[in-house]
């Protein structure tokens, strides 16, 4: 630690000085700050005791946070405004601070060859941590401190950032991140949207897919089964080919009408599922005519008398799937 440092008054009238105190009283005017931050902290770097007289040194803002009073956020106040001003530069990465001007007042503002203060210069200056101002204190001071030793020089980091500056590239993020959140929700709303449109059918699709299978419950006296995937894909399959609602229903009751299929043979086995059902266009057309015309066990067609006909229609105007409300009524003599 050194036992003192010089502070010449022109500090108070240079242009430097004068330039730190204007942007002390803008950031009171902006209540950014009290208006002090930058004077204070431009002096205690000039007498700072982890100072040295080359002005390039080891300087927490911890510690001038601490040791000026100013807490953590108006030490930075004050130090980015003494960087504004041209009278320091401040390195994060390696907590290294340089006073441009801090040599030429501590020291002189020019040595001779011989002077034995050029030797001390070098060896203070090659003592100094790397830093990214090593290469420029050297082109600064070498004609007037006759140093030989220039040492590499590491690229800045970026540079000392106010809480306010934080806050505002946070808040900035912040907005861009939830623009971008919206924009997805946006587009994930239309590609559900498309998805629908394309991929599921309408709701009176899906409405009459479920009521064709209730019917076909209701007709082969089936309620524990459920509508599985198969089942949907056979009843979506017929309905696709073209056939309506009502012609499915009539191919169903077709089906039921049918002695083989509903048991009435060698095996003693039904072959009433929908997948066989609704198999092919022949097969829903062969079963659509069975319910007009019956076939009998022994093979014999027997066609259905007007009262038979409509007590069959009837029939199934009233399974439960047509019994949701009077809209989904279909009639089975269109």
């Amino acid at each position: 630690m050194r036992d003192y440092a010089k502070v010449a008054p022109k500090f108070w009238t240079g242009d430097t000085g004068r330039e730190i105190r204007r942007r002390d009283k803008e950031g009171a005017l902006k209540g950014a700050s009290k208006g002090l931050e930058g004077a204070l902290v431009a002096l205690y770097l000039m007498t700072s005791p982890h100072s040295n007289m080359l002005g390039l040194f080891y300087q927490p803002i911890l510690y001038m946070a601490h040791e000026t009073g100013l807490g953590l956020e108006g030490a930075k106040k004050g130090l980015e405004v003494c960087s504004e001003a041209g009278f320091c530069a401040f390195d994060e990465a390696s907590e290294m601070v340089w006073v441009f001007e801090m040599a030429f007042y501590q020291i002189a503002p020019e040595l001779k060859a011989s002077d034995l203060r050029c030797k001390g210069v070098q060896k203070d200056y090659d003592a100094v941590q790397d830093c990214p101002f090593l290469g420029a204190f050297f082109d600064k001071y070498q004609s007037a401190f006759h140093l030989k030793n220039r040492r590499c020089q590491k690229a800045p980091t970026k540079p000392l950032r106010s809480q306010e500056q934080e806050q505002e590239q946070e808040q900035e993020q912040e907005q861009e991140q939830e623009q971008e959140q919206e924009q997805e929700q946006e587009q994930e709303q239309t590609h559900l949207s498309i998805s629908l449109e394309s991929q599921i059918a309408p709701t009176e699709k899906i409405d009459e897919v479920a009521e064709i299978f209730g019917y076909w419950q209701k007709r082969m006296d089936s309620p524990r089964s459920n509508l599985d995937e198969k089942r949907r894909k056979a009843i979506r399959k017929a309905l696709g080919m073209g056939y309506t609602p009502a012609e499915l229903c009539r191919a169903i009751r077709g089906c039921s009408l049918t002695p083989h299929n509903m048991g009435q043979n060698e095996q003693g086995q039904k072959y009433n599922g929908l997948a066989l059902i609704f198999r092919s266009a022949d097969q829903i057309d062969r079963f659509i005519a069975n319910d007009t015309s019956p076939p009998r066990a022994n093979g014999v067609v027997a066609h259905l008398n007007p009262d038979e006909r409509r007590r069959a229609i009837s029939e199934a105007n009233g399974a439960a799937w047509l019994a949701q409300s009077d809209l989904n009524v279909i009639d089975m003599e269109s």
